[in-house]
């Protein structure tokens, strides 16, 4: 029984669904890539650390709660079991057997965020800025609005300068937050396939081997983000 729980427990550290589709970049003749991005790996759970200015123009609300940070990592979860204080068994059994709402996490980052993650795995990617526009999209839409347009504020995060936001959609244990993530790398433009992406080990191979192929291209772009 205790190991069924471990297990449960792994799976609910990033289960999460949302109805955000991915947002297909725009048409683009600029090869310049000089918008930088982070996939950060936490353990079970992934999610992206942007720079905070352009979503913040989407969602003012941001801005507003998190000043003039240079970047936002966002990252999703069941509602009770992400805010949670104490884990229970009922928490995990509830989550793992019908759909629950979702939050958003959202955290102020002040630094680069390989630095700031140092006990995570972190890779940078460059994107052009029709990728960087679709992606910052689909993050921007993923979170519930109220009938004004305004986001929905929640309770505290749980590390950091951080807060819970209302999320669109449901959990369920098929449908993770590695699975979320791998539709915003695909608004970004990558040849990814969500449905194979639920695991946090599968998304961060993927980003890994994407990176290494740019090294390839020809002619290489012509500013790559530092």
């Amino acid at each position: 029984m205790k190991g069924i729980f471990l297990i449960a427990i792994s799976f609910l550290l990033s289960a999460c669904f949302s109805k955000s589709y991915a947002v297909k970049p725009l048409n683009e003749t600029d090869a310049v890539r000089g918008e930088k991005i982070y996939v950060v790996n936490h353990g079970w759970h992934t999610g992206f650390v942007v720079p905070a200015r352009q979503i913040q123009d989407q969602l003012p609300e941001l801005k507003k709660r998190f000043g003039d940070t240079p970047y936002i990592e966002f990252g999703w979860g069941d509602r009770a079991f992400y805010q949670a204080e104490e884990i229970t068994t009922g928490l995990v059994l509830k989550a793992l057997l019908w759909p629950t709402e979702s939050v958003i996490h959202a955290v102020a980052v002040p630094e680069k965020a390989n630095e700031y993650f140092l006990n995570s795995a972190v890779i940078k990617l460059c994107l052009s800025a029709a990728e960087y526009s679709s992606l910052i999209s689909y993050i921007s839409n993923s979170f519930l609005k109220d009938e004004n347009g305004e986001i929905l504020q929640l309770q505290d995060g749980i590390y950091g300068d951080s807060q819970f936001y209302t999320a669109v959609g449901h959990f369920n244990l098929i449908n993770t937050c590695n699975k979320w993530t791998a539709k915003g790398l695909q608004s970004a433009g990558m040849d990814i396939s969500p449905s194979f992406k639920l695991t946090a080990g599968s998304v961060m191979n993927f980003v890994a081997a994407y990176k290494q192929s740019l090294s390839t291209i020809t002619p290489r772009p012509a500013v790559i983000c530092r």
